[in-house]
C-alpha cells in the first residue's frame, strides 16, 4: 500500500467510525438516560453498557418515559415552571420528532405511560394531565391544589393516581368515581330524570369526559418528592428529602401507616425491585437499600452517589442509578448489591426502560 493511500485511510477512519456509531441500532430492550447538562437523551445498550445514540430533547429535561411498544419516548422540559413542553423522541429512528406544547400547564415534571396515554405533572399549574398520542391532544386535566406537584404514578386501569407535592409535604391519591361525585343535586331522583313537578329535560348536567374524581390529601414528611408504589399495588413509599425519612402509605386506607428513619437526607427518588423485596433510594452521598418486609436499611452504597433517577431492569438482575455530580449512571447487581459498571452521561437525571414489541 502506498503512503498516500495509507494516509488517506488513516484520515478517514475517525469519520467511518463516527458513521458506524451513529448507525448502531437501538436494542430491543434499552435503558434511557437524560443529560440535564447536554440537553440530550442517551439510548443505552444494557448488555454492553454502551451509549448507542444521543438525541437532543430541548431545555432542562428532567424525566423520561417510554411508550408501551417501546418505540417512542417522552421527555418533560421542566425549568421550574419556565417551560411548558414535552419532547417526543423516535427511539427506532433515534431522532426528535416534535414538541408537545402544554400551554398554561407549565413546569411539567413527573411522567408515566399508562392506558395508552402520557400522564404528567405540571408544577407551576398545580395540576396533572394526560396526553393522548392517538389524537395528539391533552384530553384531561385535574387541579391538585398543592404546591409543587412533582411525581406521578398511574395504576394500570387509570382509575387511581398518586402524586407527591414537594413544598406542601403531602401526597394526593385520586380515585375515579362512577357518575358525579356526591350524587344528584337535592330533589333530583337518583336516575337523573326531572325533579318532581319539574319540566322534562331539566336533569343534572352530564359528568365531564374525564369522569369525576375523589381527591384525598395525606400529610407526609418534609419535601416529599420521589416515590413508588409496591408491585402488589398495596403501598406507596415516599422519600422525604427534608428529613431523610420514608413515609409508608396504605393505598386502600389512604393513610400513613409507618415512617421509616432511613437517614436519607436529600432523597429524591425511590424505586422497588420488580419482586417488591427491596426499595432503593437516591440520597446524594449514597444509594440506600431497604428491605420491604422488615422496613429496615440493609445496605448503604457510599460509592454510588445517587442523586437522580433509579430504574429497574425488568428481569430483576440490575438496577440503574443516576449519579449527577460524577457524570455517570451506575449499574447495580441486585444479587450482590454492588456496583458492577457505569455509563458516562453528563449530569444524568431521569431514567426509563424501553422494550420494543
Amino acid at each position: 500500500m502506498t503512503t498516500p493511500v495509507r494516509s488517506l485511510l488513516l484520515l478517514c477512519l475517525p469519520l467511518l467510525s463516527g458513521i458506524a456509531a451513529a448507525q448502531t441500532a437501538t436494542p430491543a430492550a434499552a435503558l434511557l438516560a437524560l443529560s440535564k447538562q447536554d440537553h440530550t437523551l442517551a439510548i443505552i445498550d444494557p448488555v454492553t453498557l454502551k451509549t448507542v445514540a444521543t438525541v437532543p430533547v430541548g431545555d432542562d429535561p428532567h424525566e423520561v418515559i417510554a411508550s408501551a411498544d417501546g418505540k417512542t419516548a417522552y421527555v418533560s422540559n421542566y425549568g421550574f415552571g419556565a417551560f411548558h413542553t414535552l419532547a417526543v423522541i423516535d427511539l427506532v429512528g433515534q431522532k426528535q420528532v416534535k414538541f408537545i406544547d402544554l400551554g398554561a400547564l407549565r413546569g411539567p415534571h413527573g411522567l408515566m405511560f399508562a392506558h395508552g396515554k402520557v400522564w404528567f405533572t405540571a408544577e407551576a399549574a398545580k395540576a396533572i394531565g394526560s396526553y393522548d398520542p392517538a389524537t395528539d391532544k391533552i384530553d384531561w386535566i385535574m387541579g391538585i391544589g398543592q404546591n409543587r406537584t412533582h411525581m406521578v404514578y398511574v395504576f394500570p386501569d387509570a382509575k387511581r393516581i398518586v402524586t407527591t407535592n414537594v413544598s406542601s409535604a403531602t401526597v394526593t391519591i385520586l380515585e375515579k368515581t362512577e357518575g358525579r361525585e356526591g350524587g344528584p343535586p337535592p330533589g333530583m331522583p337518583p336516575g337523573g330524570g326531572p325533579p318532581p313537578g319539574g319540566a322534562p329535560g331539566n336533569g343534572p348536567p352530564p359528568a365531564p369526559p374525564g369522569g369525576d374524581w375523589q381527591l384525598t390529601v395525606i400529610p407526609v414528611g418534609s419535601r416529599a418528592e420521589g416515590f413508588d408504589v409496591s408491585p402488589d399495588g398495596k403501598e406507596a413509599w415516599i422519600a422525604n428529602a427534608g428529613d431523610g425519612t420514608i413515609s409508608v402509605i396504605d393505598i386502600a386506607a389512604k393513610r400513613v401507616v409507618a415512617t421509616l428513619n432511613a437517614d436519607a437526607q436529600g432523597a429524591n427518588r425511590l424505586k422497588f425491585t420488580p419482586d417488591g423485596k427491596l426499595a432503593l433510594v437516591s440520597a446524594g452521598p449514597a444509594l440506600v437499600i431497604l428491605d420491604a418486609a422488615t422496613r429496615k436499611v440493609v445496605k448503604r452504597l457510599t460509592n454510588v452517589h445517587a442523586s437522580g433517577g433509579i430504574q429497574m431492569q425488568p428481569d430483576g438482575a440490575r438496577a440503574y442509578a443516576a449519579c449527577g455530580r460524577e457524570g455517570y449512571v451506575a449499574a447495580i447487581d441486585l444479587k450482590t448489591l454492588e456496583m458492577v459498571g457505569k455509563v458516562d452521561v453528563a449530569g444524568p437525571d431521569g431514567l426509563a426502560w424501553a422494550v420494543r414489541e
